[in-house]
């Protein structure tokens, strides 16, 4: 008992008459050995041998057991049945809902209101006391409900909570006087169009808002009915009406009253009903029916439409809320509406047709979603570059410059590309094989071009391995993993097609053509790059070590992956044989002749020297050591496949030694001659942050390091630590702003990163990726579509930027535009601003101005035959922006596009809205707002899978409507 009133009273009191019999039977203790009285009592409750109803109680006696009804079921016992509190007149005593439940009873209240101690009254809550009510300026608490007012001054926004500051110029809904009494919305012609929160209507004058019982109960205490005049209120039985016509007061004599009306008659008054019954007609006032009237014998019968359920009175009919019972079947939001009730999807689904089911959007399947890559996930996707570029405005890709961080890693110069840069070494030294530092040249560089390719072979590990180097006119075909063709240089002129052999001599110049052909089994032709860490390929071979060096005019390579090897078991995806063919063209000239050798002799030593580059080329193919450099990097020509029976160490080439059974390059924080281990750790006061390195960076300025290899700036101990957004200077031992263009994300580093492509940040000191922003002014003008889009979209737009456009469309057509949703601050006083009118001239017609954010889309047609676009934004707030499609159409259907985007079942809706939204369906949308006739393609099945059935059923009376004449 202790514990329970402590813990929760109320339940255990209620829980106390549950447990009395079970309490009681575990008092009695249990008989032991035998007696010579009356046999053993049999427990049937314990044993479960009794038949009493589930939701009964069962107690055990001398001899059987008996049943009894749980508290608010009635029954003998054996069969229970629940009490429906709620169906007597007096509602359960519940002055607004009662819910029945298994055994009980529950009141809950409107939204506005709570419950009272007693559990049945309802209270008005004070939403004011709480955050203010989210209002910005005062908040006024009225009976089931609030409201937001503005000081003097200022009027309310759209969101019935913010106030807007604005100077009386011009009617639109800037002007704190355009007459709206709740929400104000710009229309076209400039004009404003005004709009009631839900739970109102508008009044005939189109302006001023009349309160309904569906806002705070009408604000009703307890009972509210919908007049023409507004709402009625009424009190429970129990209670009495106060003076001011709304509250509600118990009465002190409602007892009494009950206990005198059933002193009546039962049989009077089935007599006075069934005489007012009988006098009651449809004719007369609907019969008193809220909706459905029928005349009967026995009187008039009232019924309700779908969506309403007709009440105890008989008369009215009360909206049923389908999203109370299993979310009305939606898949993800329920939104109950009068007589309806509305699905819609959370952001990045859509509806489908059955306007119940979501389905996820797949935007990758949209124009213009990614620069590059894009990656469909449920709900939302992502957009990834190519390498070398950098991903910037969620879903643009920028050029990286590698070469601003820390010199691209190049020892001496870095030079950026698009996509890549290349590293460069200055006169009087050539380029490691790592491609990042830099090597003494030895003696003179030859002063002549060289040929567009060289043949290189030597040995390598206990094996042959070549080395076939594009240097020039590189042509790739195809590229694909099965097949494909690399050309290096120019073949001769005189080269004949039917020609394969070395027979051609001409006058001072001889040209000698070869052809060989390798059969590889097992693989496919592979032409990847080949990374040149553990477990890939050697670096090229030094020329010492070199047995074939060969330069040639001209080269062809191809591979094809032919039939799978027939000794080879296994299912169709088993290995291929491959065919690796390589053309090769010499030319030899005269002026390399000698009086001991002529142009004769010079073309049969060639020859030799073609026969022994061929036989050390294949056994370099069959150990595949064959590869080629195209453009500086390093592909394998084709690959067998694996083995995994094999597991041998690979020997390690000139300069190496094993680590973990491979041959290993010097880790970031060490160096060596040749960048492979033996290793030494990068000396005090230097860096390497990269692998197979030859040197270490220094960190200037007589800076020291922490310890023996470092493998960053960040481990050099600077005077101060810089901040993101800054960089370490050496020089002067200050932190400096990173310059606009620059970014600096992290602490303690000498250098900043250039922000992608042809972005810029607004400012200096830019901390993130997120800072670099496109100034173009975004959008393709067309003559019949077309779309404006703000820069950098759908990232934030920069700051300071000024964008124009001009949409004048072809002879007698005009212009339709949709804005899905807009993102523009009002925080700093319209500073970013969006305005569409005829001219640049501010007296011109306006069909269009905001400064704010709408994610509620319009669509409207421009004022004007042509049109004259800015957007423009100052150095304060940004935000996503616009992407603003149009179309331009007849202007023989001005009337029709008129009369569709002025309905306001247009915008409805959350469905109709959606349809606006999305990029697929608004094609289709354009297309039938700009050719009406289109409508009819639409109406087959493919429109029913396109369009919610509500909205082929606006369109279809409104375009049937107009075309009947032409009929």
């Amino acid at each position: 008992m202790g514990v329970a009133g402590r813990g929760c009273p109320g339940t255990a009191r209620a829980l106390l008459p549950l447990l009395l019999p079970l309490l009681l039977a575990a008092a009695v203790p249990p008989r032991r050995g035998r007696s010579a009285g009356p046999p053993e009592d049999v427990d049937e409750c314990a044993q479960g041998l009794d038949d009493c109803h589930a939701d009964a109680l069962c107690q055990n006696t001398p001899t059987s057991y008996k049943c009894s009804c749980k508290p608010g079921y009635q029954g003998e016992g054996r069969q229970c049945q629940d009490i429906d509190e709620c169906e007597n007149e007096l509602n359960g005593g519940c002055v607004h809902d009662c819910w029945n439940m298994p055994g009980n009873y529950r009141c809950t209240c409107f939204d506005g209101f709570m419950l009272a101690h007693d559990g049945h009254n309802c209270l008005d809550v004070d939403e004011c006391l709480q955050n203010n009510g989210g209002c910005q300026h005062t908040c006024l608490n009225v009976l089931g409900s609030y409201e937001c007012l503005c000081k003097e001054g200022f009027f309310l926004s759209d969101n019935q909570h913010t106030c807007i500051h604005r100077s009386e110029e011009g009617l639109s809904c800037m002007n704190k006087d355009h007459g709206c009494s709740h929400i104000c919305k710009e229309a076209p012609r400039g004009s404003v169009a005004c709009e009631c929160r839900p739970g109102f209507e508008l009044a005939k004058n189109q302006r001023d808002c009349i309160l309904t019982c569906n806002h705070g109960n009408g604000g009703c205490q307890h009972s509210c009915e919908d007049t023409a005049e507004g709402p009625e209120c009424s009190c429970h039985p129990q209670y009495k009406m106060h003076t001011d016509g709304r509250s509600c007061l118990e009465r002190e004599d409602a007892a009494l009253e009950g206990m005198e009306s059933n002193a009546t008659s039962v049989a009077d008054g089935d007599k006075r009903v069934k005489r007012r019954l009988l006098m009651e007609t449809c004719a007369v006032n609907n019969g008193g029916c809220d909706r459905t009237c029928k005349d009967t014998s026995t009187g008039v019968h009232c019924s309700c439409p779908v969506g309403f359920t007709l009440q105890s009175d008989g008369k009215t009919c009360k909206d049923v809320d389908e999203c109370q019972t299993r979310n009305g079947g939606c898949d993800h939001f329920c939104k109950n509406t009068v007589g309806s009730f509305d699905c819609s999807c959370r952001k990045g689904f859509k509806l489908l047709t059955d306007e119940k089911s979501c389905q996820d959007v797949d935007e990758c399947s949209l124009d213009r979603t990614c620069d590059h890559s894009c990656i469909n996930y449920p709900g939302t996707f992502a957009c990834a570059c190519n390498k070398g570029y950098t991903l910037y405005g969620f879903t643009h890709c920028g050029d990286t410059d590698e070469c601003s961080v820390n010199n691209g890693g190049c020892e001496q110069v870095c030079v950026n590309t698009a996509g890549s840069y290349e590293c460069q070494c200055h006169p009087g030294y050539k380029l490691h094989w790592n491609q990042k530092d830099c090597v003494e040249v030895k003696g003179l560089l030859p002063t002549s071009a060289s040929a567009p390719v060289s043949l290189r072979c030597g040995k390598s590990g206990g094996g042959d391995r070549c080395f076939l180097r594009c240097h020039s006119g590189i042509h790739l075909s195809s590229g694909l993993q099965e097949a494909y063709s690399v050309a290096c240089g120019s073949p001769s002129p005189l080269r004949s097609k039917q020609q394969k052999s070395n027979d051609s001599a001409f006058r001072d110049v001889a040209t000698i053509r070869t052809s060989v052909t390798f059969k590889l089994n097992e693989g496919k032709c592979s032409l990847t790059k080949a990374e040149l860490f553990a477990g890939g390929p050697r670096p090229a071979l030094p020329e010492k070590r070199s047995s074939v060096t060969e330069s040639f005019r001209y080269a062809n390579l191809t591979c094809s992956s032919g039939q799978r090897v027939p000794a080879a078991p296994g299912p169709p995806s088993a290995p291929q044989e491959m065919l690796v063919t390589v053309e090769f063209e010499l030319e030899t000239s005269l002026r390399e002749a000698t009086a001991s050798c002529d142009l004769n002799c010079l073309v049969k030593r060639a020859e030799k020297r073609l026969r022994k580059a061929v036989r050390t080329l294949r056994k370099a193919a069959h150990g595949e050591q064959f590869h080629l450099q195209l453009s500086g990097l390093d592909f394998n020509v084709a690959k067998k496949s694996p083995r995994t029976s094999e597991h041998r160490a690979e020997p390690c080439g000139v300069g190496q030694s094993h680590v973990e059974s491979q041959c290993g390059l010097c880790q970031p924080g060490e160096y060596s001659s040749d960048g492979f281990a033996p290793c030494q750790l990068c000396a005090l006061g230097t860096f390497q942050p990269e692998a197979g390195r030859t040197s270490c960076f220094s960190c200037g300025g007589g800076l020291p390091t922490k310890q023996l290899g470092a493998t960053s700036f960040q481990d050099c101990e600077t005077r101060v630590q810089c901040s993101p957004g800054h960089f370490y200077n050496t020089t002067t031992h200050r932190c400096i702003r990173c310059p606009m263009g620059t970014y600096q994300p992290e602490f303690g580093n000498n250098y900043c990163a250039s922000c992608p492509g042809n972005t810029t940040t607004d400012f200096d000191g830019s901390t993130n990726i997120t800072q670099c922003k496109n100034r173009r002014c975004g959008g393709e003008l067309g003559e019949f579509t077309g779309y404006i889009e703000s820069p950098n979209y759908p990232g934030n737009y920069p700051a300071n930027t000024e964008c124009t456009w001009t949409i004048n469309p072809p002879p007698k057509r005009r212009i339709l535009i949709v804005v899905p949703e807009i993102f523009l601050p009002i925080e700093d006083d319209c500073g970013d601003y969006l305005v569409m009118r005829k001219t640049s001239s501010s007296n011109s017609v306006t069909t269009y101005e905001t400064c704010q954010t709408y994610e509620r889309p319009i669509a409207f047609t421009s004022r004007s035959k042509k049109l004259w676009i800015q957007f423009k934004s100052n150095e304060g707030n940004s935000a996503r922006g616009f992407q603003v499609p149009y179309v331009t159409y007849d202007e023989d259907y001005q009337e029709l596009i008129e009369d569709i985007v002025r309905d306001g079942r247009l915008y409805a809706s959350e469905n109709h809205q959606e349809i606006l939204k999305d990029k697929k369906l608004i094609k289709a949308l354009f297309d039938v707002l700009a050719h009406p006739q289109s409508y009819f393609k639409y109406t087959a099945q493919e429109s029913r899978e396109m369009f919610p059935r509500s909205f082929i059923r606006l369109l279809r009376s409104k375009v049937s409507r107009f075309l009947r004449p032409y009929k």
